[in-house]
Order: C-alpha cells, then sequence, then structure tokens
C-alpha cells in the first residue's frame, strides 16, 4: 500500500521548489495537502491591532485560492479547515489513513508553539511526522557556521556566506499527482477518504477568532494591485524580469516611491511562501547569462540574503527580537503615547514625507522600503515612542509583512538590534528633499498640499500666511503643524539612548 503523506501547508503557498511535497512524491506517496485558517492568526496584537488586517487577509485568501486550482489541476484537491492544526490534523490521521504528516518548520514563538502541539498530539497516535527547512535562499545546514554561531553583524555574516556557502537547487513543481480522496491500493477502508470533505475557504467578512475581516475596495493611487497566488507571484516576475527588463536597473531605481517597477515587489509572495527565494535567485543567474550581470542583479540577491540573515539571526536569538529592549538588551524609556501614536499611524504629523507613507500603508497595505525606514525612524528618534508599537501597526497593515524581517528591521530602526550602529536618525526634510525632490509623491498621497511649489513642499510649516492662501493650504486646519521638532525632538531621544547606554 502506498504511504499516505499530509502535506500542512503554511507559509509556503506554492508548488514549486517545495522539499515537503517533492520528498514525498519520491517516496511514491498519495499527498493528502492540507491549509488551515487558524483563528489565533486573526486575534489581536499585544497593543490591540488585527494581528492581520484586511489587505493581508485578502492577499492569503487570493493564495489558498490560487494552491487549491493547481492540486486540481494535478487531479487532487487542498482541505480547507478553520481550526488550531494540532486540534484538526489529528481527526484527519483514520478516516485518510495517513501515514506521515510533513511540514515546513517555523522560526519564531507563535509557530513553534503550534509546531510542539501538534507533535505531541502526533506522539499519542503513533504517527512519524517531519519538519523541513525551507525558507530561505541558504540552507542552514549549508553554511560555515551553524545557527548558534551565526555572525552579529551582517556584513561578516554576508562574506563568509558568500565565500564558503552554495545555494542549493530550486525543486521542480510536481506535474501530477494521485487522488487523495480515492481509497488506497489494497486497503479496504470501513470509510473510504471520499467521504472527507474538502472544505470552503472562509469569505471575507466571515468572523475568523475574533476579527472581522472585511472585503477591500482596491485604491487606483497604489503602486501595484498585488494579487496573491504563486501563479500571480511567478506572472510578476517574469514581468519585471524579462518582459520589462527592470532587473538590470534595479540598484538605481529601488528607492523610488511611485509606480510598479521601481523595485521588485516580490515581499508579498515571497512573505507568504507563493515564491522561493531559490527560484528567485535561479532567474537571477539566468538572467545574467541571457541578459546582463551587474551590480543591480547583484544587489536583488543581496537583498535576498538579508531576508536570511534576519531570518538566521531570529533562528539564534528566539524571542529577544521582540523584547523591549531589543537584541542589544538596551533599557531605553520608550514612551507609549497614545495620542502621538495614532497622529502617526494616520499620517497627520505634520512632516509631509512621513505622512505621505503612512497615508499610502493605511489605503493600500504597501510602503516602500525607503518610506518604512524613515516613519520607523521619525517613530523611534524623533517621537521616542515604543518601537514596539510601530512594530505591531506594520505587523497589522503590511500586505508583505514578514515576522523576522519586521521585527529584524525594528530592531535596527530603534537602534536596539544586533547591527545597531549607535542614534542614527533620518533628517526627514532632507530624505524627502532627495528621494522625492519634485513632491510628487507626498503630492500624490496629500493632495491638499498640491498647490505647494517643490521647492516648498517639504517644510509647509515654513509657508507665510500669504503663501498659504496663495497655494489654497491653511496650516493647522487643512493640514497640520509638525508635532515635534525635527532636530530638536531628535537631541532628546539621543540624550535618552545614551543614558540607556549607560545604565546597561
Amino acid at each position: 500500500m502506498k504511504p499516505r503523506i499530509l502535506i500542512w501547508y503554511r507559509h509556503d503557498l506554492r508548488l514549486h521548489d517545495h522539499e515537503p511535497l517533492h520528498t514525498a512524491l519520491k517516496q511514491s506517496a498519495i499527498i493528502v495537502p492540507l491549509y488551515c485558517f487558524d483563528p489565533r492568526q486573526f486575534g489581536e496584537t499585544h497593543f490591540g491591532f488585527p494581528k492581520t488586517g484586511a489587505f493581508r487577509a485578502q492577499f492569503l485568501r487570493e493564495s489558498i485560492q490560487d494552491l487549491q486550482r493547481s492540486f486540481q489541476k494535478l487531479g487532487s484537491a487542498l482541505i480547507i479547515r478553520v481550526g488550531k492544526p494540532e486540534s484538526i490534523i489529528p481527526t484527519l490521521i483514520e478516516p485518510l489513513h495517513i501515514t506521515s504528516v510533513y511540514y515546513h518548520t517555523e522560526i519564531t514563538t507563535e509557530e513553534q508553539v503550534v509546531e510542539l502541539a501538534l507533535q505531541r498530539s502526533l506522539q499519542m497516535h503513533h504517527i512519524p511526522y517531519r519538519a523541513f527547512w525551507g525558507n530561505t535562499l541558504y540552507h542552514p545546514d549549508d553554511l560555515p557556521f551553524d545557527r548558534s554561531n551565526i555572525p552579529e553583524l551582517f556584513t561578516t555574516f554576508r562574506k563568509q556566506v558568500e565565500k564558503h556557502a552554495n545555494i542549493q537547487p530550486a525543486l521542480p513543481s510536481p506535474q501530477t499527482l494521485c487522488p487523495w480522496h480515492l481509497p488506497s491500493e489494497g486497503s479496504t477502508p470501513t470509510s473510504p477518504p471520499s467521504t472527507v470533505e474538502i472544505g470552503d475557504i472562509p469569505r471575507l467578512g466571515d468572523t475568523l477568532g475574533d476579527f472581522n475581516l472585511q472585503p477591500i475596495v482596491p485604491d487606483p493611487r497604489a503602486v501595484l494591485a498585488f494579487q496573491g497566488g504563486e501563479t500571480a507571484g511567478l506572472t510578476r516576475l517574469q514581468q519585471y524580469f524579462w518582459q520589462r527588463d527592470q532587473l538590470r536597473h534595479y540598484k538605481e531605481t529601488r528607492n523610488g516611491l511611485l509606480g510598479a517597477d521601481y523595485s521588485s515587489k516580490f515581499s508579498a509572495w515571497l512573505a507568504a511562501g507563493c515564491l522561493s527565494p531559490r527560484y528567485i535567485y535561479q532567474q537571477v543567474r539566468q538572467y545574467e547569462r541571457e541578459r546582463v550581470q551587474n551590480d543591480s542583479t547583484y544587489w536583488l540577491i543581496f537583498e535576498l540574503l538579508w531576508r536570511d540573515y534576519f531570518q538566521l539571526i531570529s533562528a539564534k536569538h528566539g524571542d529577544r527580537i521582540f523584547y523591549r529592549s531589543g537584541l542589544q538588551r538596551l533599557p531605553i524609556a520608550w514612551k507609549q503615547d497614545w495620542q502621538r501614536f495614532d497622529l502617526w499611524r494616520a499620517g497627520k504629523t505634520g512632516y509631509p514625507f512621513v505622512d505621505a507613507n503612512l497615508k499610502e500603508l493605511a489605503a493600500t497595505g504597501f510602503m516602500s522600503n525607503r518610506g518604512r525606514q524613515n516613519v520607523a525612524s521619525f517613530l523611534t528618534k524623533n517621537l521616542g515612542i515604543d518601537w514596539r508599537m510601530g512594530a505591531e501597526w506594520f505587523e497589522s497593515t503590511l500586505i508583505d509583512y514578514d515576522v523576522c524581517s519586521n521585527w529584524g528591521n525594528w530592531n535596527y530602526s530603534a537602534g536596539i538590534g544586533n547591527d545597531a550602529r549607535g542614534f542614527r536618525f533620518f533628517n526627514i526634510t532632507k530624505q524627502a528633499q532627495t528621494y522625492d525632490p519634485e513632491g510628487s509623491y507626498v503630492k500624490h498621497w496629500l493632495p491638499e498640499l498640491v498647490a505647494i511649489p517643490a521647492a516648498r513642499i517639504h517644510e509647509p510649516w515654513k509657508l507665510s500666511r500669504d503663501e498659504q492662501k496663495q497655494y489654497g493650504v491653511r496650516l493647522g486646519v487643512d493640514y497640520p503643524h509638525p508635532i515635534v521638532d525635527l532636530l530638536q525632538s531628535a537631541a532628546t531621544e539621543e540624550k535618552r539612548y545614551k543614558e540607556a547606554i549607560a545604565r546597561r
């Protein structure tokens, strides 16, 4: 009788480069794929935000629909359930005659707790399981150091990895599958697997946990109409690399703010596991052979390596990335000033570059990397607000939220990360003048400032009353006054930072 292996899908919503699936097929197993909508992922964060906001919920739902269609095309079916995986999977063992459970392991606490609970339950049922690593470009087994010795500095990590480690080839997608709903060869089940319901994907508007997911209306100002799923992710890569030939200019354009192609925008598909980093790497190498090899092609791989670094540092330090004192254990006296935090997340700080980025996030679930660095710096280095509030807001709102990258980057921005280099803050005005010199981005998201000329757009607080009248904007009415002085607030926060260093 063929083995029947249940593949538990999590943040790996694809067929290509999927080692649990590939390994099971090499064993001539009948594949039983499962995805559980875990209500715990639709509850609230510590600070009371929805853990999964509407944009990511819709992207997830689309990704599951796409995976469902992919399995149907191969002659199989994706089982859908709503509930805790550690409770649901054991109920499927007997009716589906499951012989093993395979899945991709994850790194951080909440996911690990679920894995451990499932393992205990499977052990009680005497069902073997196997966890695979599959979310990074480099496999940990191929690194020149073990996980407990991951270098604390990214540059050290990068140089050693680039010199001493190899990247495994991406695994192919299956071409056909045996339908799991037919009885196993030679078996005589009293309740054949065909009686097990496939299940339905929850609709937006259904209640999962304590969070009611509502449909979203796409904003026409968005940089890209993100569509969830492996099919859409592969299409985006094909367009960006091969049809529009944008990879050759990636390093020069990656700090852009407007339009679909200033960067790859792969992050949402990577976060959901719809795209494999090894597949992207493979495509970059093919592009270098067939088109051009330059700083831009290297830089995209370089940023995949940053993603690996955050994953591995999180694996090394565990919960530490979530602690208020961060990886550096720095006891900064962070404030939980909700009045100013609400102005920040609503895009009402009085600094147009900050506000435009936060308006984009609220309206679309996306923000550029340049924008993320600036708004994080402003929250922590100018407002002195608890960085975890910002990290949780991003967790709730970002369509491309990745736990390790998000919390690792916030550690870094707050100056408490392992690779932090003292008190470094972004001068918001200079950043805006450098990356949005004509004010096109600010005016795109703050139409109330559209008449202000480029030379004045990033410092509207300097407009005289006559100029305000001329440009049709009333400070304090149509657009807010700055909630802090940029340089004075940074000096205050730097003093608190140094005091924390002295206390450590």
